[in-house]
């Protein structure tokens, strides 16, 4: 084979191949849907906070923030104001979006990991340049928690 002809089949396939490739990188984005009660402010700046930092997510407004907690195991004492579900873990509260990276890049045995409360300072909970220290806490099905990260 000539190497114009050589230059103009490699270009084909190059070209071809291009779509497969991004369609790769955008279903390697961690999809995350995240259950909170439509009134509340600060789920939806966690929303942000999450999708700029690259997750895909599906925000449900849901009347029973409890069925959900219940649903996907969280201990009442770990319980915060929304309820989100990422590659079969469960977030509960103002986790970070590294923190959640971590977790994927992880994969450790646990069902999932917990802000508990509404720490200030903790994404979606920004006040200024206060920041409280908190606690990224893993729990897991037998009800066991140990603390993941510290911030």
């Amino acid at each position: 084979m000539n190497p114009y002809r050589r230059r103009i089949l490699l270009a084909g396939l190059a070209s071809a191949a291009l779509p497969l490739a991004v369609a790769r990188a955008e279903s390697a984005t961690p999809g995350v849907t995240v259950y909170k009660s439509p009134t509340c402010g600060c789920c939806g700046k966690w929303i942000d906070h999450l999708r700029a930092n690259g997750f895909q997510v599906t925000a449900r407004d849901v009347a029973d923030m409890d069925a959900y907690k219940q649903q996907y195991g969280v201990p009442r004492h770990l319980a915060s104001c929304h309820t989100a579900v990422v590659e079969g873990y469960v977030i509960e509260g103002h986790v970070p979006a590294d923190v959640v990276r971590r977790l994927l890049a992880e994969r450790p045995k646990v069902r999932g990991l917990s802000v508990p409360g509404m720490p200030i300072g903790s994404p979606g909970m920004e006040q200024g340049a206060r920041k409280d220290p908190y606690d990224v806490v893993a729990f897991d099905r037998a009800g066991r928690v140990t603390v993941y990260e510290q911030r």
